[in-house]
């Protein structure tokens, strides 16, 4: 019992320890500002484009427009000719303003491991009513160049969306695999919206 006790509590001091060493930052997304085009359709019958933005220390991000709908890319995507995959919402969507970078503190350096973005998406009953949703990412790094949806939290009607992305992002981020691990999805009395890959 007494050795149980003392492996409980050193797992404690350890998760505390981890979690110490967790902080965020914040970056502004304005496509007008920071961003700068590099592929684009706008020809008849064609509206896309797709950039890359500012963000945090040196991390870009990207992002891919058509037809009312988004896809965001966070780090560093993959070399030569292959896109990130599409990950969106089903319905007309747009990203917000604000970016949350999780960001772990090893040594002296700061790594951005996910990111926190909470996005504005037209509700399928009724296109005219908003449903905001908090999208937690998986940052790319140089070297992996792996990024994807981590966790979703419908944050309208819900006052701890912000707390429950955070909690997601800090556990599974760093060891989610993309293409196979299952996105973390937290609805309230308001539904998830449907998805797009």
């Amino acid at each position: 019992m007494k050795y149980l006790l003392i492996i409980v509590f050193s797992a404690l001091l350890s998760s505390g320890a981890q979690a110490s060493n967790i902080d965020s930052a914040y970056t502004e997304l304005k496509p007008e500002e920071n961003c700068s085009p590099f592929a684009g359709g706008n020809g008849e019958g064609e509206h896309w484009s797709d950039l890359v933005c500012s963000g945090y220390k040196g991390y870009p991000v990207l992002i891919y427009y058509g037809d009312a709908r988004e896809s965001l890319f966070y780090g560093f995507p993959p070399s030569g000719h292959l896109a990130p995959a599409w990950e969106s919402f089903s319905g007309f969507n747009s990203a917000g303003p604000s970016i949350e970078w999780r960001i772990v503190k090893e040594g002296g350096r700061e790594i951005p491991f996910a990111t926190i973005h909470r996005w504005s998406v037209a509700d399928a009953d009724d296109p005219e009513k908003q449903i905001e949703v908090l999208v937690v990412e998986k940052v790319a790094q140089i070297g992996t160049w792996e990024g994807c949806s981590v966790g979703y939290v419908v944050a309208t009607g819900k006052e701890d969306a912000n707390e429950e992305a955070r909690r997601i992002a800090d556990a599974r981020a760093r060891d989610f695999e993309c293409g196979t691990d299952q996105p973390t999805v937290i609805a309230g009395s308001v539904p998830m919206p449907g998805l797009t890959r």
